[in-house]
């Protein structure tokens, strides 16, 4: 006869502009790093959490503290933006920054500043926008893809962001999809279709920051303001070297929901 031994974790939800995630504080470095399975489990709305990505929270050597983040299919990755944002505020929470600091991501060490519920991240810089026809490619952390739309709040971007996703040069690696609508003055709405989420999110800070930058780079701006399904984010960034761009800053909100508990098997 088989023994399950289970063990209790303690969680936080969070979210930022609707981004949710799960938060977990591991300092003692408990989680197992190669989970998987638990963590798509977790991330699960219909069986677990629910939750866009899984957050651990670490001590780092060199920097205030490591953010170490999952998709909800329970792999690593690349940068997510609004989880950044979400595990400086929770950081925070825990005691382990205040004001300025700086974090451990897989894309290197970023510096961000905590002020209330507002978080601003420097976020990596963007060496290049690739274009092909009136479509736009860049990284921000994360690979994405830019198109212009009319009418995005009644676009179809499930159907169509998956069909970009999931093209013959796209579906091996992934990529997330952003469709943008320019709102005039400086601002613009942006829905995006995340991999790894394989759906569209209500927010995706690496997207509105490569959508702020095709954007801005069309129209001769570096401040831009950006509306998303779950909120409001701010985006500005200076040019660098005739094609890229750095100074990225992506700024918006971040909140606790809810705390608890939960039983896994080890």
């Amino acid at each position: 006869m088989f023994t399950t031994h289970m063990q209790t974790v303690q969680f936080y939800k969070y979210q930022g502009t609707g981004n949710d995630f799960i938060m977990i504080d591991d300092r003692e470095e408990k989680f197992d790093l190669e989970a998987h399975d638990l963590i798509k489990g977790l991330c699960d709305r219909k069986f677990g959490i629910g939750a866009d990505g899984l957050i651990l929270i670490r001590e780092h050597q060199y920097a205030d503290f490591e953010m170490v983040y999952y998709n909800a299919d329970g792999y690593q990755t690349s940068l997510c933006g609004n989880g950044s944002r979400c595990a400086v505020h929770f950081a925070g929470f825990l005691g382990m920054v205040s004001n300025d600091c700086s974090f451990q991501t897989i894309e290197g060490i970023l510096q961000a500043k905590l002020e209330g519920d507002q978080v601003e991240i420097n976020m990596p810089d963007v060496s290049s926008v690739d274009q092909t026809n009136e479509d736009y490619f860049l990284h921000t952390g994360s690979p994405h893809y830019v198109r212009f739309v009319n009418q995005v709040e009644d676009y179809d971007v499930y159907e169509n962001g998956r069909k970009i996703r999931y093209s013959d040069l796209y579906k091996k690696e992934g990529i997330n999809v952003n469709f943008v609508e320019s709102l005039g003055n400086g601002k613009i709405f942006v829905r995006t279709y995340e991999r790894g989420v394989e759906d569209e999110t209500y927010s995706c800070g690496t997207g509105v920051t490569a959508a702020a930058i095709a954007y801005g780079r069309l129209n001769g701006l570096n401040n831009i303001q950006i509306k998303t399904l779950g909120g409001d984010l701010n985006v500005n960034f200076q040019p660098k070297d005739g094609t890229g761009f750095c100074n990225v800053h992506l700024k918006g909100p971040a909140k606790m929901v809810f705390k608890g508990e939960i039983e896994i098997s080890n």
